[in-house]
């Protein structure tokens, strides 16, 4: 018969008859509680693997590396319905025994189909009933229990918070500027006759209606307006760094034990 340990290395592996067709996946190991020898193996079957059958484990072999047994599909596919849940109970025991036509009693035996319970019996042996590295609750693992919980992990992320547009728009003001201007006015000037400007005073008749005119001028104010840049006014961002604080629940597991003298943390 192969080693605890070669027959632990089957978990996984596929399940073939003697004739060579596939009977299904070794999904787990169990024991028997007296002997504590491997007696079982829970097999994956059906399309999808959605059944668990149990197959004596004593005459199982493996040859060429497949672990094949005598039983052929029909025969594994009808064995007595098993809950698959880490033990068998006595009465399921006894049915799959009857199926495989082997002997069944409640006596301890060396051999890896030992005659007692792989499940149930009294409470006195709870401690006892177990498959090799079965989790009764999840997934096969081993023999210890993990306990975790979680941690809050706080980060940050960029998120939109709005937009600032630049727009322009005209206004009107009244500007009010003093302006410099000038006019001419009439100014009359008498000089006396004398040797300097005498032919130009005795030019012309002696008696005469004479009209001198002399045009004015005056300066008068001129608006002109004219666009002119005066700067260029754009948009930029700056971070400002602040603190937040961030509250949320976590979870946390506990282990605790029964006993007699209650539950221990």
């Amino acid at each position: 018969m192969p080693t605890i340990d070669q027959i632990n290395a089957w978990r996984g592996e596929k399940l073939y008859s003697t004739d060579g067709d596939k009977l299904g996946t070794i999904e787990e190991i169990y024991l028997d509680q007296q002997t504590d020898q491997p007696e079982w193996l829970a097999v994956r079957t059906g399309l999808f693997g959605g059944n668990v059958s149990f197959v004596p484990l004593a005459e199982a072999a493996e040859h060429d590396g497949e672990v094949r047994v005598p039983y052929d599909k029909g025969h594994v596919k009808d064995a007595p319905n098993a809950e698959a849940d880490g033990e068998l109970s006595q009465e399921e025991e006894a049915a799959l025994y009857r199926h495989y036509g082997l002997s069944y009693s409640e006596a301890g035996s060396d051999t890896g189909l030992a005659a007692g319970t792989s499940g149930g019996g009294d409470a006195s042996r709870d401690d006892e009933r177990r498959a090799v590295g079965h989790d009764t609750s999840g997934p096969t693992t081993d023999d210890a229990m993990t306990r975790s919980e979680e941690e809050l992990r706080v980060g940050t992320r960029e998120v939109e918070t709005g937009r600032v547009r630049l727009r322009k728009y005209v206004v009107t003001e009244n500007v009010t500027k003093t302006v410099p201007v000038s006019h001419e006015e009439v100014r009359i000037e008498r000089e006396p006759i004398s040797d300097a400007n005498r032919d130009d005073a005795l030019d012309g008749p002696g008696i005469s209606e004479e009209e001198h005119e002399v045009v004015l001028h005056a300066e008068e104010p001129v608006v002109e307006k004219q666009t002119v840049a005066k700067e260029r006014v754009r948009l930029d961002t700056e971070t400002v760094t602040g603190e937040e604080q961030i509250s949320e629940e976590v979870r946390r597991e506990r282990i605790e034990t029964d006993g007699a003298d209650g539950p221990r943390h």
